[in-house]
């Protein structure tokens, strides 16, 4: 036998020495991994196991809003989001009553300096020629909307908040103007329709849909709010837009509104009520993914 032949006999035996050693070591790894268990995928959940996440907002700082709203949200410890235009008088006579009104916990959200309108749509006879949104350039818009912030931060000190779309119209002589001004929100009600959201977190959080009742009663409202926490699974959210309360325009009544009210206060395992600017910022927290171990420090 020659050289080359004893030299694949002795590769040969070592393997067979080693076959067993090597099997056991395959099998202890994946014995082991087996045993590891698996990093379980982020669970999205609304804080204390809610069944939905309410938000109440009011749109173009009414009167009716401070005398009414305020005091009624207040009697049962519930937070929710009033847009201001700033142009509104109610802004300037009773700028005191809208600060306090942030420092208690509500949200003041964006709702442009001047409320400019489509005057194309049907019942916009009321909208001025000069604030018409098919003749105002998503330029200028956007100039307006940015400043209503900066004049919004002057009165509440804040640097985050959220933006409703007048009218929900989301076209600025045409164009869409949503994507020159969504860095400036954590979100934004941008639609308007039935106001339910079936999965907060995999919706555009600069495209909400948000209902708009008007000259309604309490029992349509809590419907709707228990419509959203039926058809939920722990991840809904209900968006509710008011104008008036007991007054003013486009309004419901005293009556139908703390009914509502009544109702969200007495099931807080089932419903989360909360400015509209915390309820984004959590949909947007429980997104992020988890830190890995160099970030986290460990």
């Amino acid at each position: 036998m020659g050289r080359p032949e004893r030299w694949l006999l002795r590769r040969l035996a070592l393997a067979i020495v080693l076959a067993p050693a090597l099997a056991a070591v395959l099998a202890a790894a994946s014995a082991a991994a087996a045993a590891t268990p698996a990093t379980p995928a982020a669970v999205f959940a609304w804080p204390a196991g809610a069944r939905v996440a309410v938000s109440l907002s009011y749109d173009d700082a009414l009167a009716s809003q401070l005398d009414h709203a305020l005091p009624a949200l207040a009697a049962r410890g519930l937070k929710a989001s009033f847009y201001l235009t700033l142009a509104s008088p109610v802004v300037a006579q009773r700028l005191a009553e809208w600060r306090q009104a942030a420092a208690q916990g509500h949200e003041l959200g964006n709702h442009t300096l001047f409320h400019p309108c489509s005057r194309a749509a049907p019942g916009r006879d009321w909208v001025a020629p000069y604030r018409d949104l098919d003749r105002i350039d998503v330029a200028a818009l956007r100039d307006e909307i940015l400043l209503a912030n900066t004049f919004l931060q002057a009165i509440d000190g804040r640097t985050e908040r959220t933006f409703t779309a007048p009218c929900a119209d989301r076209l600025a002589a045409g164009t869409p103007y949503m994507p020159q001004v969504a860095a400036a929100f954590v979100a934004a009600k941008a639609r308007a329709g039935r106001g339910i959201t079936a999965d907060a977190s995999a919706a555009d959080p600069h495209d909400v849909e948000t209902a708009a009742p008007s000259g309604v009663d309490g029992d349509t409202l809590v419907r709707l709010v228990e419509e959203a926490a039926a058809a939920s699974g722990g991840r809904a959210l209900v968006s509710i837009t008011f104008h008036g309360i007991g007054g003013d325009y486009l309004d419901v009544s005293r009556a139908a509104h703390d009914a509502l009210l009544d109702h969200l206060a007495r099931h807080p395992q089932r419903y989360w009520v909360a400015p509209f600017v915390a309820i984004m910022r959590h949909v947007r927290a429980s997104a992020a993914p988890a830190p890995s171990a160099a970030q986290s420090g460990r």
